[in-house]
């Protein structure tokens, strides 16, 4: 597999090399020079291949040789050991439920496969790896588990201050072993620009093997096609066109839907579904970028104002018309958020949180545009019990709390605070090694 960056001021590199330098040398991010079409008797089994079994398909077409089948095989294994199961709420509507993972989060699919995949090309590096992660909610602790303890690895996550709910915040900054929590004094946007500078620090490339497991990582971003495939494998075997709404911040989980499709997925349509901060809808709207500080919502983890693999999706679709052929924009407020948690329950005692009502809404806009049926599919990214105290108070019956969030919530919080400031930061990471 051969990589080229976003800013094309950079060589071509191989997977290994990408996945461990998380950023391309001039700032971009990386593509696959071409991206293979999977083989029709692929399909033909889909329905019949676990999510371990067609992942690993995936992957092995995808990653064009550049790790052995044998030990592919074995990364994927111990990476991928829950399923995403499809939620069927009425005839054509269905939940995709990523949350069975350890951290209850569809982040887990990525992280833990990154973290397999940086461990393995690891062995042949002479520098230990840091890992620096840059979230605004459910990334910090699925990178943070998906890495506890593995050997010669630090992992450092930067979250914003006060930004993050109660119980992300404690499943980030009580795992301990070899991950640090970094809690930064700004907005997410702050963070993920910390990081990025850090990438492209000397000093700290010279002390570290330095690598990233945000979704701005190849290796975190190709995982998530698996569950695309994972669906459409779930779905009645019908002709109707089948379109996938996809609540998003940073876009990396809709990039990887659309990667699916490039690879002979047959979806109809995406939705990029967003809170207030909806840059990526006025785009597909107006043909203008514009970034723009984030906003504070309930759906936190959404809250991006400048997402970074939009520069992935205009690789893949290099202008607004072209975009508007398989993505449909639209944006809604926490108002229209809170109500489609309560309507979603009303009408199909069905408990979601506010980043999949996102999902919800988006898939019923875009349905009523189209005069035909279509197999609707919505992204369930998270266990309602992470914002229980979001969805609680709008629901007439608790939320039952999954033992391993209990867990998380009893343990005492380890954090640094630390000033929006890279200064700051470069010194940590340096008096760190």
């Amino acid at each position: 597999m051969r990589l080229y960056s976003s800013h094309r001021r950079a060589s071509e590199v191989g997977l290994r090399k990408a996945v461990l330098q998380g950023l391309a040398q001039d700032g971009g991010l990386f593509m696959p020079t071409s991206i293979p079409l999977l083989p029709s008797d692929f399909f033909r089994r889909l329905p019949h291949l676990s999510i371990q079994e067609l992942a690993f398909e995936v992957a092995k077409v995808l990653l064009q040789e550049s790790v052995p089948e044998k030990d592919l095989r074995c990364i994927i294994d111990a990476a991928i050991t829950f399923d995403a199961p499809l939620v069927k709420l009425d005839t054509h509507l269905y939940a995709l439920e990523l949350f069975l993972g350890p951290t209850l989060a569809f982040k887990d699919f990525g992280a833990r496969f990154l973290a397999q995949l940086l461990s393995y090309f690891l062995q042949d590096e002479p520098r230990d790896l840091l890992v620096l992660v840059a979230t605004s909610g459910d990334t910090g602790s699925a990178v943070g588990y998906g890495f506890l303890n593995l050997p010669r690895t630090r992992v450092v996550l930067l979250y914003p201050s006060g930004q993050v709910s109660h119980i992300q915040e404690q499943q980030l900054t009580t795992i301990g072993g070899n991950v640090i929590a970094l809690e930064v004094q700004g907005t997410f946007d702050d963070c993920q620009r910390l990081v990025k500078s850090a990438f492209l620090d000397e000093d700290i490339r010279a002390c570290w093997t330095l690598s990233s497991a945000n979704s701005i990582n190849i290796a975190r971003l190709l995982p998530q096609t698996f569950y695309y495939f994972r669906a459409v494998a779930q779905l009645p075997q019908t002709d109707l066109p089948i379109v996938f709404s996809v609540p998003s911040g940073n876009f990396g989980n809709l990039t990887a839907g659309l990667l699916a499709k490039k690879m002979g997925l047959a979806v109809q349509k995406f939705v990029a579904a967003t809170n207030a901060n909806d840059i990526v809808p006025k785009y597909l709207h107006t043909g203008l970028f514009e970034p723009k500080p984030s906003q504070r919502t309930l759906s936190n983890a959404m809250d991006v104002g400048n997402p970074s693999n939009f520069a992935r999706m205009q690789e893949l679709y290099p202008t607004h018309l072209q975009m508007q052929q398989d993505i449909f924009g639209i944006s809604f407020s926490d108002a229209e958020t809170a109500a489609a948690i309560q309507h979603i329950y009303q009408k199909y005692a069905y408990i979601t949180e506010p980043h999949g009502a996102i999902g919800y809404l988006g898939l019923r806009a875009y349905q009523q545009t189209q005069p035909e049926p279509t197999h609707g599919i919505f992204l369930a990214t998270a266990h309602p019990a992470k914002f229980a105290d979001i969805v609680e108070p709008l629901l007439p019956v608790p939320i039952e709390m999954p033992e391993r969030l209990r867990h998380a919530i009893s343990k005492p919080k380890m954090s640094i605070l630390m000033q929006n400031n890279f200064e700051h930061l470069k010194a940590f990471l340096l008096e760190l090694s």
